[in-house]
């Protein structure tokens, strides 16, 4: 280990630091993306299903297959593999931001109209509030989602640790498969349990929010 990491070390530095861009800026830009999305599709829930089922027929694309057609159409690098995980990004955000807008109480948002607040502060003050728990949870699983399959970005000469993986198949080198399989998986340990605590956060700071607002109408 210690031979691998003379020889390695900085290798493996650079690409984990590319790894994390690459899936941050995807991620970015699904969050951006599929969290107004899912908030307005919420006033729409007949249109909503028909957004979310053509979102999930693009999740059912294998990732090495949607990879390979980013290639005619934006050539290779990271542009393509950026477009292509943002795509995978979209699903578990834009699904979970719907789902928790629509789940808030029905009475609690007839209080909110009885008090003669507009659809915009409903949606503002009352329900995106409420529906940040949920909307986390998916933001949680569509990071995981992501740093994995930045693994295959190197296929299409997008860099990251699939890079040091890749080079391992074709120079039939266990170390290097390793080198790049190990970090990834440790990378989305750490980075769900970030999140996770994250979302704990969220969550009990809608219910302290939620009590306190109860308290004021009692």
């Amino acid at each position: 280990m210690i031979a691998f990491f003379e020889s390695h070390g900085s290798e493996l530095i650079r690409l984990t630091i590319e790894h994390l861009s690459l899936s941050a800026i995807a991620l970015f830009l699904g969050i951006i993306v599929a969290v107004p999305l899912g908030i307005l599709l919420s006033q729409f829930p007949k249109v909503a299903n028909v957004v979310i089922n053509i979102v999930s027929v693009l999740q059912t694309i294998p990732t090495l297959a949607l990879l390979a057609l980013m290639i005619p159409l934006f050539g290779i690098g990271k542009v393509p593999s950026i477009i292509a995980l943002f795509i995978y990004s979209l699903l578990p955000i834009l699904r979970n931001t719907f789902l928790g807008m629509q789940g808030v109480d029905a009475n609690l948002l007839d209080a909110a109209k009885g008090m003669g607040m507009k659809q915009m502060q409903i949606i503002r003050k009352v329900q995106l509030p409420l529906a940040i728990p949920v909307i986390m949870a998916g933001i949680r699983l569509s990071t995981v989602y992501v740093i994995a399959w930045t693994t295959l970005a190197a296929y299409i000469g997008g860099g990251g640790l699939g890079e040091m993986v890749f080079n391992g198949l074709n120079l039939f080198m266990p170390e290097l498969i390793l080198g790049g399989t190990i970090p990834v998986t440790i990378l989305a340990l750490v980075i769900d349990f970030l999140m996770g605590r994250l979302e704990k956060w969220a969550s009990s700071t809608t219910t302290s929010a939620k009590g306190e607002s109860e308290v004021e109408k009692a």
